[in-house]
């Protein structure tokens, strides 16, 4: 071995830290033979003692108390040389390369041509064809970082920059190259790349020549399920495979990618590793030989010794680490001539498969503040402990900026430095960090930290003709294509630019992940200042900014920005004036300002324009307002302080303060107040300068701001009661917005942030519309209900209607109205108090409603009413009304006191009153809020009325208005002066507007509001009844009134109004149509009296009804009832329904018209005729279940729909319609439902039409189960079925899409299982976990069928604790399972979980570390069932027993043999479960199985029932069982038995006495199987020397897991038989020996082995115990067994020959080489020819058939005449060899001189073969040679 300098040559290295390392100031080179100097070791010694001061680690304790200490060093990258075998990690994947990260910080790369021969032949068929291959993958789809590979390195190279860059390679040929086919053994992991994808599975490349590795698929599902990169492997794919299984040497070889048993895998000395076949990445067990300060000896694989470095000691156990400790270490790197192997303890490493631990992306480039130093070594570097406690390590030229300003003192552990990570090594786990101040300050670290956009300095690198590399860092560099080194295009570039010239260049695309940076250095683009535009979002409409024109047609320019964002100018916006052809005008690469149009991010479509303003562009000072106005962007809702600039005719500009005035805005007229009054108002009285607060922006439309003072609008916005896109709104939504226009079909609403909706007339109020224009105007504040969208044509339908919007508390609402109008009133005065000016503006704030003034009276008017004068009035017309004169008959010039009531600022005018009780003086009384008072009307504003107080004559003020929507009223309706009405007082205080507040009183709401009755169908309650005399039959002409959706009321005279009901407009009602909306308001109709309506309930009255005459006539304008006879049905005499109801028939059909839908009672309300009503239910509106999930929107009111007769309800009042026919539940058709109980783990329960009840077991409601399949089905929620079955009255529904649509053949992962047929051996099948019982799991396969999984089928470990299948199988797990074996007669189901059989993960995780099942007994128990099933014979059962235990319910156990000594069969079953038992079985789940006994079973050829069994037990319990399996629900069946009557006994007794006949005439039945003990004993009576019957007999109660009882019946038949019967005997001794080898211990097999011995003749018991031992897979016994023959049988022949068939089985040629020298040694030489030929012969079977060759030609060399040896070599060769082998040994055999006879018998053989397998010449041929034979015969028989 070379010394240790030469395998690790110094160098500085990345260090990777583990906590209490010592820097040691001096470490000498280490001798391998461990020789020190005294003196050296002294020094060592002091120098510990020195440090020992100021370190408190243990390892100095190690270290001082080692005298030979093993000098350690990281690997460097002078120690690498071609041919080191590595250990690496994927850190970055691009198109041509894979980055390893390698240890001790080192990198490489892989090229793309070192990946593997399958992939490289690819490769170069595709640069061959020129175009793209489908199955050729790219690396980045098939390496993903940190996958651990095995490199080799191929070269060390030094690049440009004096760097070493390392070469590697993983291709298997090259990385495997020391393994050959031989040296392959099962258990080894290596490394492989998928080279081909076969139907069953995958050729894997291992790189070993001569060997072809097989991946079974099923081996790999795992794998490709975890990795999730497709549904197969790609050729070129790595893999970490497991040889499970070696043939023919090594040539065929097996293996498993499963990651369980890959990350298992450990290598071990029976895998004969060799140093030159060893490989990294390979797990050992490895023992610690010396312990060092910079690392660890250990030995390994029992021979070899490796060293662990200080950065690969797990960082948790530091240096605790003794001599002589045993753990698992990972192989790192095995150098190619010294052989020193690498190892580490990182726990990474320690499962193969694995990868190690990742840098979070933050992390990369962090400065860290303080960093401490853990450690310091001299040639390599320190280590350092991170903020967040982790280490790194910094490289010697990283601790300080040169060689030079380099202070080792610096460098004591605790110092602390500042330092930035600057990488991560995967392999070391460990960051990289530096000191140097350029690296902590750099701007750039790598690719991650460069934005588009950033201007970045950077130095030139290289010119190629693609363009200039520029290296920004030392980790970063990038391109300037040729287009961006100039704002021109440079023809000779080299003559600007110079290799190290320093550029300023802007970054116009960075991809990090394919380390791409482009940059340009045109000047334009990277000084300019206009915003980047780097992504399609960016591209809002108006925005400027710069790009290049990359491409000039005749139909514009397309210009790119950053990012490859490109945009299209068309021709006629590249300029103001025309351009003919744009190519011309604008070059490739010229630099273009432009102004985005439009953009579509979604479609990447970008439209741009080069002319950036409508303007001119000279830039003077007007150009500037919109452009600045242009950049500030104002949020709508935004609420800003504004001054009036200039008044307009539509309201008034404004600046913005905040702004400095430099953005101008504007506020409609309509937006200084929600009070249409108040905004007249403030216009007038804003005056340029003023300063409004606290204005909300309504809209930014850019070039145009609009503000707004409506308070209503901005609470609603500030309290988020808006909606900022049509996507938000929601009907029944209440939204605050103002009327935008107002058309003749209803009114415009528009809301904030631009959302419009239409109220039509019938829905704009509670009102008859007659014109839109008196109830609303534009700019008004209203609240609107959405009623309805449309979402494509985006459309809102909204509804204005008082009764709908109000919050139902309307005294609150209209006070909150009043409240509001008179602080706006005072904000108004506080205005016009601060001009300041003595003007009339000023004495209209001093004039108060209430305030007394003495005036002098003007002049009268002809209205009556007069006009005053006075000195505190001037300027102000100051009028009283006629009734505010009171009864004072004043005349011109007189003077007078008066009383303000009002003071309009609008008009200027004042109004007065001059009446007595308003001024009067009265004593003030004191008044409450809410108290009510009877008030007198004084006078009426817009808004508001001013009342007085009767009792003490104070002014209040009451609203007009309930509601911002309540603006009309009928004159009728009107305020009047004068009139009495009770007000409520709101506010007590006369405040600043001189009145009280108060709201109207409850006496007599002023608005109007109709509430509609529940049961009025059709008629407003103001219709009054008014006594007439029409009669049945006659004809009315009338006025068409009022249009609702299923009648229209028409006035017949001035006092009577009739009413119409749909059904009576149309003779023929086209479906769907609305037979109202035929019929105008206003227009003149002719009808016909049909009958009355009774007012107060709205029943429909016969005209011979008493009270007909006062009720509201009921018309009819269908033109077939004017002209002929009036229906009877209408003229009936008493008003009944029931009679009405019973002239519909079931099935008819009619027309009806749609009322409502009552969303309560889930029905639909409809009127068929004025007196008819009926019903349709929610499931029988449609089969579509869009419409069942909304029937609201469904179904408008009024709307003609056609329904079929049903029945009628239960009250008799209704009748029972469905709009989709009757409904037959029968098999196979399709329906609708509604879920109306969800069931866990059972399934759904759901309401049919017709009032019935379906299920849906959890197996129907999907074709792909999940693991939560009833988390999608809420109660309520509609679905469509398919009807599987309805029988007695129980439906049976399914869900299954391929039930449903039949036609779209959409993939059933889970196909429905009806039967046992359906399920196959050996299938995967899916279901859910039903219970755990003592016997194994149940399993549901679907509603009817139960499997089961036995324990040890459930995973691979052995559980104690039944709690943990509990937690990891809870009831409802879904879960993949493989079927094991089918009963089809029983209905049994065996199945397995192990992940081997499923490819799924097991069940049970491997965290858990539980004990796995030794891997002899799981094979013996998958065998098992095989075995059983062979053997079982087919028993007739007798049926009705069978029938009955089929029948019997869990509960019933009576019959069943005491547990403790229980059968152990299963008997499992299920019935199809009753509904309310499967309601039960969610309850309680225990009664589902009986409990089979848990051990393996061994079935012999005979099948056995329950039957006899049963019958031969007390019959009576049989018929008490049978019973109760009828009745149980009914009683206790003992009960039962006690109340029988004497007949009943009689019966029983005949009963009983036909049973036992027909018993004894089956026992009698010679063709009878036994099917109990009785019957076996009855038997072995009969033919007691019959083994067949004794081994019957045992199987019987090996059945039942009755293992003793078999043991004894053994021992009975040993006794039993004949002892001359010796083969007999034979028999029973081997199935005793089989037995014990199942079921019993080693110790129990051996006594019954020495007794056999002894019994029998020993040679045939040995050769029967080892063919058992065989059988089983217990090699090891077997083979101690013949050695022990071999000893004590070495004379027999046969002995020899069966070991030799053994180990040839277990491919031990070399073995039966030997085996073939002893036997000839130990038996006698007649034997020898033989025994050769046998073993030759075995070795053609078994083993190599060239040695086979070999030995019959050194056979037949040495005895040419045994024709017998001859004839057997030729029969082994025609079967296994050539024709030409073949022929050669017939050449040979016809020219020996044997005797005629013999050479005949060869002669005829030869011509025989030919015949079979030669040509005629070759027949011919064999005849001539016979012929020559038989003549040189005679010719000598002659001579």
């Amino acid at each position: 071995m070379a010394s240790m300098e030469e395998n690790f040559p110094r160098g500085g290295i990345q260090k990777k830290p583990t906590e209490g390392k010592n820097p040691n100031p001096k470490l000498e080179r280490d001798n391998l033979f461990d020789i020190h100097h005294e003196e050296q070791s002294q020094k060592r010694k002091r120098s510990q003692r020195d440090q020992g001061k100021q370190k408190k680690f243990k390892a100095d304790k190690i270290a001082a108390a080692k005298d030979n200490v093993v000098n350690i060093e990281p690997l460097t990258i002078e120690a690498l040389c071609e041919g080191m075998l590595l250990l690496g990690c994927v850190k970055e994947v691009s198109d041509y390369e894979l980055v390893v990260s390698l240890p001790n910080g080192l990198s490489g790369f892989v090229p793309v041509t070192q990946i593997s021969d399958a992939y490289s032949k690819m490769l170069s068929k595709q640069v061959a064809e020129g175009e793209l291959l489908e199955d050729l993958n790219s690396l980045s789809d098939m390496y993903s970082p940190g996958t651990l590979v095995r490199c080799i390195v191929t070269s060390v190279e030094k690049t440009a920059d004096g760097r070493r860059s390392i070469k590697l390679s993983i291709d298997p040929k090259k990385v495997n190259k020391g393994l050959n086919a031989s040296a392959l053994a099962s258990g080894m992991l290596l490394s492989g790349f998928v080279s081909s994808v076969e139907d069953h599975g995958y050729l894997i490349d291992i790189g070993v020549s001569g060997s072809h590795a097989f991946l079974p698929r099923q081996k790999a599902q795992n794998y490709i399920k975890a990795v999730k990169r497709g549904s197969d492997l790609k050729i070129g794919q790595h893999l970490n495979c497991v040889i499970v299984e070696v043939k023919n040497e090594g040539r065929v070889v097996r293996l498993s990618i499963d990651r369980s048993e890959v990350a298992a895998s450990l290598a071990t000395e029976r895998q004969n590793w060799t140093l030159s076949n060893l490989l990294p990445g390979l797990v050992v067990k490895a023992r610690v030989q010396k312990v060092a300060p910079l690392g660890i000896k250990v030995s390994f694989l029992s021979s070899f010794s490796g060293i662990v470095d200080f950065m690969h000691m797990g960082p948790e156990k530091s240096m605790n680490y003794s001599p002589d400790q045993v753990m698992k270490a990972c192989i790192l790197s095995i150098h190619p001539t010294s052989k020193v192997v690498r190892l580490t303890l990182r726990q990474a490493f320690l499962h193969p498969g694995g990868s190690p631990n990742q840098l979070s992306n933050d992390r990369m480039g962090a400065v860290v503040e303080e960093s401490t130093v853990k450690a310091f070594y001299k040639q390599f570097g320190a280590i350092f402990e991170l903020d967040d406690g982790t280490l790194a390590f910094a490289r010697l030229k990283h601790l300080s900026k040169n060689r030079k300003s380099f202070k080792p003192g610096a460098f004591k552990t605790g110092c602390k430095h500042k330092c930035r990570i600057i990488d991560y090594s995967l392999m070391d786990e460990m960051c990289i960090v530096s000191l140097k101040y350029q690296i902590i300050e750099a701007r750039f670290l790598q690719y991650q930290d460069i934005h588009t956009g950033d201007v970045v300095q950077g130095k030139v690198f290289a010119l190629k003709p693609i363009g200039m590399q520029v290296k920004v860092t030392d980790g970063i560099k990038g391109l300037v294509p040729s287009m961006h080194l100039a704002d021109v295009i440079l023809k000779q570039p080299e003559k600007k630019y110079n290799i190290g010239d320093e550029v300023r260049c802007r970054v116009l695309e960075c991809n990090p992940a394919g380390k791409k940076l482009i940059l340009t250095l045109k000047k334009s683009l990277v000084q300019s200042q206009l915003p980047v535009l780097s992504s399609y979002e960016d591209a809002k409409p108006g925005l400027v900014t710069h790009g290049f024109v990359v491409c000039a047609r005749e139909f514009g320019c397309i210009v790119k920005f950053y990012n490859d964002v490109k945009g299209l100018a068309p021709k006629n916006e590249l300029s103001s004036e025309p351009i003919s052809c744009p190519d011309k005008v604008f070059h490739e690469g010229q630099v273009v300002k432009v102004m985005v149009l439009k953009c579509e991010p979604q479609q990447e479509r970008l439209l741009l324009s080069f002319r950036l303003s409508s303007k001119p562009a000279p830039e003077d000072k007007k150009e500037c307002t919109p452009k600045k106005k242009q950049e500030v962007k104002y949020q709508i809702g935004e609420m800003v302080d504004v001054k009036v600039l200039k008044k307009k005719d539509n309201g008034l500009e404004v600046s913005v303060l905040e702004d400095e005035g430099k953005v101008i805005a504007s506020i409609p007229t309509v937006h200084l107040s929600d009070f249409v009054s108040n905004c007249k108002l403030l216009w007038h009285c804003l005056q340029e300068g003023d300063v409004l607060p606290r204005v909300m922006c309504l809209s930014d439309k850019g070039e145009h701001i609009i503000l707004s003072r409506k308070s209503a609008v901005i609470s609603a916005v500030q309290e988020e009661q808006v909606v900022r896109s049509f996507s938000e709104i929601q009907p029944g939504m209440l939204l605050t917005g103002y009327v935008r226009n107002v058309m003749p079909f209803g009114v415009f609403v528009e809301f904030p942030f631009g959302v419009t909706g239409l109220a039509p007339k019938v829905s704009m109020s509670d009102k008859f519309v007659t014109d839109t224009k008196d109830h609303f105007v534009v700019g008004q504040t209203v609240i609107a209900k959405v009623m309805s969208i449309d979402e494509e044509k985006q459309r809102v339908l909204l509804n204005l209607k008082v009764s709908e919007c109000s919050s139902g508390d309307s005294a609150a609402e209209s006070f909150a109205l009043l409240n509001q109008y008179f602080k706006e009133m005072k904000e108004i005065k506080n205005l016009l108090r601060r001009r300041g000016e003595p003007s009339m503006a000023q004495g209209l704030c001093e004039l108060m409603p209430g305030k007394e003034l003495q005036l002098v009276m003007q002049d009268a008017k002809e209205d009556g009413s007069a006009v005053f004068s006075g000195s505190c009035v001037t300027g102000l017309t100051v009028t009283a009304t006629r009734y505010h004169l009171g009864d004072k008959n004043i005349v011109p010039g007189e003077k007078t006191k008066a009383l303000v009531l009002h003071v309009d600022a609008l008009t200027s005018k004042v109004y007065v009153s001059l009446r007595e009780e308003l001024l009067k003086q009265r004593a003030k009384q004191r008044l409450t809020e809410n108290s009510q008072h009877s008030a007198i009307v004084q006078h009426i504003e817009e808004e508001f009325a001013i009342v007085s107080l009767l009792e003490t004559g104070q002014l209040a003020a009451i609203p007009i208005a309930s509601h911002f929507n309540d603006t009309f009223r009928f004159d009728s309706e009107k305020l009047k002066v004068g009139q009495t009405i009770s007000a409520t007082l709101k506010v007590v205080r006369v405040n600043d507007h001189g009145v009280l507040l108060a709201v109207q009183g409850p006496a007599k709401k002023n608005v109007f509001v109709r509430v509609r009755n529940e049961s009025e169908t059709a008629l407003e309650e103001m219709l009054s009844a008014v006594k007439h005399s029409l009669s049945l039959g006659d004809i009315v002409t009338g006025t068409v009134k009022s249009i609702k959706p299923t009648h229209v009321t028409v006035a017949i005279d001035d006092k009577l109004t009739g009413s119409i009901h749909a059904s009576r407009i149309l003779d023929e009602v086209p479906i769907g149509s609305f037979p109202t909306y035929t019929l105008k308001a206003g227009q003149k109709v002719t009808a016909r009296v049909i009958g009355g309506r009774d007012v107060n309930t709205h029943r429909y009255l016969p005209i011979t009804h008493p009270h007909f005459t006062r009720s509201i006539p009921e018309l009819s304008i269908r033109p077939s009832e004017i002209e002929g006879k009036v229906t009877a049905m209408l003229n009936l005499k008493e008003d009944n329904t029931l009679k009405k109801l019973g002239l519909y028939n079931v099935g008819q059909t009619v027309t009806c018209f749609v009322k409502k839908y009552n969303i309560l009672k889930n029905w639909l309300e409809v009127e068929v005729a004025p007196d008819i009503r009926g019903r349709v239910p929610h499931l029988l509106l449609s089969l579509n279940t869009k419409v069942l999930k909304h029937p609201e929107k469904s179904f408008k009111n009024g709307q003609a729909i056609s329904a079929t007769v049903t029945g009628t309800d239960v009250t008799e009042t209704n009748l029972c319609l469905s709009l989709t026919g009757i409904q037959s539940l029968e098999q196979g058709t399709i329906t609708v439902g509604m879920v109306t109980k969800v069931t866990p783990h059972i399934g759904l329960t759901i309401a049919l039409p017709g009032g019935k009840t379906g299920k849906v077991s959890i197996f129907h409601l999907n074709d792909v189960y999940t693991d939560n399949p009833l988390g999608d089905f809420k109660v309520g929620k509609i679905v469509r079925c398919y009807i599987l079955s309805n029988e007695n009255g129980k439906i049976q529904l399914s869900l299954r899409q391929s039930r449903l649509n039949p036609k779209n053949n959409s993939k059933v992962e889970d196909v429905e299982i009806t039967c046992i047929k359906d399920v196959k051996k050996g299938q995967l099948v899916r279901g859910y976990v039903k219970s755990i019982a003592p016997s194994g799991v149940f399993f549901g396969l679907s509603t009817s069928l139960l499997g089961r999984i036995l324990f040890q089928n459930v995973s691979p470990y052995f559980v104690q604790k039944h709690s943990l299948y509990e937690k990891y199988l809870p009831e409802g797990k879904l879960l993949t399972a493989k079927v094991l074996g089918i009963n089809g007669k029983e209905k049994h189901i065996e199945l397995s979980l192990l992940p081997e059989d499923t490819g799924m993960p097991s069940v049970l995780p491997e965290s858990l570390g539980l004990p796995q099942y030794d891997a002899e007994e799981e094979k013996r128990e998958a065998d098992d069932w095989e075995k059983r099933e062979e053997l079982k014979l087919k028993t007739k059962r007798r049926r009705g027993n069978s029938e009955s235990e089929q029948k019997a319910k869990p509960k019933k156990r009576k019959i069943c043999p005491a547990d403790e000594n229980d059968s152990g069969i299963e008997v499992y079953f299920r019935e199809e479960e009753d509904d309310d038992q499967e309601e039960e079985a969610a309850k309680k789940k225990s009664k589902q199985t009986r409990r089979p006994g848990e051990a393996p079973r061994l079935q012999v050829s005979m099948g056995f029932t329950w039957g006899e069994d049963m019958n031969a037990v007390d019959i009576p319990v049989l018929n008490q069982k049978e019973e109760s399996s009828e009745s149980e629900e009914e009683e206790d069946p003992q009960s039962k038995l006690k109340k029988q009557t004497k007949k009943e006994k009689e019966l029983e007794k005949q009963r009983k006495e036909k049973e036992l006949c027909k018993l004894e005439a089956a026992l009698m039945d010679p063709s009878r199987q036994p099917q109990s003990a009785d019957d076996f004993d009855r038997l072995v009576l009969s033919s007691p020397n019959s083994s067949i019957l004794w081994l019957q007999y045992m199987a019987f109660h090996l059945q039942a897991t009755e293992i003793e009882k078999a043991r004894a019946v053994a021992e009975r038949a040993l006794k039993t038989i004949c002892f001359r019967e010796e083969q007999e005997k034979l028999n029973v001794w081997v199935a005793l020996l089989n037995l014990e080898n199942m079921y019993g211990t080693e110790e129990t097999l051996m006594k019954v082995f020495e007794r056999a011995v002894q019994y029998n003749e020993p040679l045939k018991v040995f050769q029967h115990l080892c063919d058992i031992y065989a059988n089983s897979e217990k090699y090891k016994q077997a083979e101690e067994l013949y050695h022990t023959m071999l000893k004590r049988f070495r004379q027999e022949k046969s002995v020899w020959l069966k070991y030799a068939s053994f180990l040839l089985k277990q491919g031990q040629t070399e073995a039966t080489h030997r085996l073939l020298e002893r036997a000839l040694k130990a038996l006698p030489t007649k034997e020898h020819v033989d025994v050769i030929s046998r073993f030759a012969q075995l070795e053609f079977r078994f083993g190599d058939p060239e040695h086979a060759k070999a030995l019959f030609e050194s056979t037949l060399n040495s005895y040419p005449k045994r024709t017998d040896i001859w004839s057997i070599y030729m029969d082994i060769m025609i079967k296994h060899g050539s024709q030409k082998e073949v022929r050669d040994i017939f050449e040979r055999v016809i020219h020996l001189s044997l005797a005629p006879k013999k050479m005949k018998f060869f002669f005829k053989r030869y011509l025989d073969y030919e015949k079979k397998y030669g040509t005629t010449e070759s027949v011919l041929a064999v005849k001539r040679a016979a012929l020559e034979y038989v003549e040189t015969k005679s010719s000598l028989a002659d001579t």
